[in-house]
């Protein structure tokens, strides 16, 4: 069955959005997974749909490429904000949009132009911190001895996160291998999003990042706002800071004891229909 969709991305984060309002039945964890592939798809991290609430104008829920689903996404609940506000889906009301999500409410606050959404700050959930410095043993000669320990800050933004700081330039990290040790280890039984982090000034970091389902995204809203609480738990950072990803850069706002706030800019990038044959 074809279905409108529309691509939008966020300091490099893709995420496809498509109105699934009316369409009951609908596999969506099936049409992530062929949506979202790089070469027969559309290409994409996820796919994000609009759904109605019974607590908010609207209801996003967020699918991973792989056809699992995501608690909440910093950067997809930015774009779909965009993609309602942008078609009339949904209106503000006192200058935010409220989004109901798998973690909750959350109100995402636009920057306008021309009466289209062109960047905006989402408030995030307060941080839970679960551990300051957790010690997980990956072990196997594949990950080298000197990534056999790692030490990860653990903590939970609606969706789950081990953030390592590391003064090894997140550039010389073998992610690709040991992000998937991590999303999976014993110690996270529903799996983590999973971040390499360096310092780089009491205002800037700079990340790397792979998300559950997904693997290494050019960018994370979550995951850079993991990053900056990280740093600021660890006391390296004041509560505003500037996080660099492979896609561009975000920026979080962070007191120590509040819900963080993620800014940065939204761009769609193309409509069209998708001829979905299953």
């Amino acid at each position: 069955m074809p279905i409108d969709f529309t691509k939008l991305e966020a300091a490099g984060n893709g995420y496809i959005a498509v109105d699934g309002r009316g369409q009951r039945g609908r596999d969506w964890s099936e049409l992530a997974k062929r949506i979202c592939r790089h070469h027969f798809g559309v290409g994409s991290d996820g796919l994000l749909v609009v759904l109605p609430s019974d607590h908010a104008p609207v209801r996003m829920r967020v699918v991973n490429s792989d056809g699992s689903e995501a608690e909440m996404s910093g950067n997809g609940i930015r774009l779909f904000a965009k993609f309602v506000l942008d078609r009339g889906l949904a209106r503000c009301r006192d200058g935010s949009l409220e989004v109901e999500t798998g973690a909750g409410l959350r109100r995402v606050l636009p920057v306008l132009d021309g009466g289209r959404m062109t960047a905006g700050t989402v408030a995030m959930d307060v941080p839970q911190v679960r551990s300051r410095s957790m010690q997980l043993e990956l072990g196997g000669d594949a990950v080298g001895t000197a990534w056999q320990h790692l030490a990860v800050t653990t903590l939970s933004l609606g969706n789950p996160h081990a953030v390592h700081l590391t003064e090894v330039p997140v550039d010389d990290v073998p992610l690709s291998m040991l992000g998937p040790l991590v999303e999976r280890h014993p110690a996270f039984p529903d799996r983590t999003n999973f971040e390499v982090v360096n310092v780089l000034g009491r205002d800037r970091l700079r990340a790397r990042i792979f998300e559950r389902g997904e693997g290494e995204t050019l960018s994370s809203g979550t995951g850079s706002t993991a990053s900056a609480v990280a740093a600021r738990v660890h006391g390296h950072t004041g509560d505003a800071v500037e996080v660099s990803v492979r896609g561009g850069r975000l920026d979080v706002r962070w007191d120590g004891e509040g819900p963080a706030y993620l800014s940065g800019p939204v761009r769609e990038v193309f409509s069209g229909v998708f001829e979905d044959d299953a």
